[in-house]
């Protein structure tokens, strides 16, 4: 290296230029051939070399301005763009006749059954008010108004005492009786007006005797009115709300003659009474 370089001062090259050349044979010896990306025949083969040869004049119009950028001769160059493949490419659509693959129509199947019901949804909104009918034809005038009235209170001035069968208490004394609704014969109360009805029974009982009474609706005992034997008489009472239908019948009864029962008066004062009056007509509503 010493010699070269004496030899290189004795001949006036400078030490610098022949550093450089040395390093040029290494990166040549040592660079491998520039091989194509595309191995088909199909592709251009080209020479690297050649490639540099032909753009060496584009290099000298550029070198100005590629001056300032250091580049080792060794580097590879810039590889060239892919091309495209100049065949069109196809694709094969398979055409079937579907006609003939089409079967006739079949019968119609039987109807399955409902499925199950779904849930209500929300209720819509109300809709636009129609328009207003015509007037209606006039109706067929109804009846008056009524005010349905009942009522009665009578009294016995008379002791009675048991027999061998069921005795009907017979009253002697009227009190109220509206529009004769109660026979002072029979001793019984006739329903003209349905509805509701209030019904009140007074007795005095007998010293040492049983009293034994029926308040009754037709041949049906509705409620008992009774007081055990005692040393001194007392005054029992009983009542009772009924409802009676047209033709209905309310009275009392004295108990049959199986236990010594009686009821206590005398002819100068009453001492049992039975009223009666309507609540409610059935017509009312």
């Amino acid at each position: 290296m010493s010699q070269m370089s004496q030899v290189c001062r004795g001949r006036g090259t400078p030490l610098p230029v022949v550093g450089v050349g040395l390093l040029v044979l290494v990166c040549a010896k040592w660079a491998e051939p520039y091989r194509p990306p595309y191995p088909d025949g199909d592709q251009d083969r080209y020479d690297p070399r050649d490639y540099r040869q032909e753009n060496s004049d584009y290099h000298r119009e550029n070198s100005d301005s590629r001056r300032t950028e250091c580049r080792r001769c060794c580097d590879p160059m810039d590889e060239p763009q892919q091309q495209s493949s100049t065949y069109p490419q196809y694709q094969v659509v398979p055409q079937i006749n579907i006609t003939i693959l089409k079967g006739e129509k079949g019968d119609v199947g039987q109807r399955g059954p409902y499925g199950k019901a779904g849930k209500a949804g929300n209720a819509g909104q109300r809709g636009v008010q129609g328009i207003k009918g015509t007037k209606g034809s006039i109706g067929i005038p109804g009846e008056a108004c009524k005010s349905y009235y009942a009522a009665f209170s009578v009294g016995r001035k008379k002791a009675l005492h048991s027999n061998d069968y069921y005795q009907t208490l017979v009253f002697d004394t009227e009190l109220v009786n509206l529009y004769g609704h109660f026979n002072m014969f029979t001793g019984k109360f006739f329903c003209y007006v349905p509805g509701i009805y209030f019904f009140s029974l007074n007795a005095h009982t007998w010293n040492q005797k049983e009293t034994y009474l029926h308040v009754m609706k037709n041949e049906q005992e509705m409620a008992i009115l009774y007081a055990q034997p005692s040393d001194r008489s007392i005054m029992q009472s009983q009542s009772l709300m009924l409802e009676l239908e047209r033709d209905d019948e309310v009275w009392v009864r004295l108990y049959k003659g199986e236990r010594e029962n009686a009821v206590f008066s005398d002819d100068f004062d009453t001492y049992i009474t039975f009223s009666g009056y309507l609540i409610k007509a059935k017509s009312e509503g």
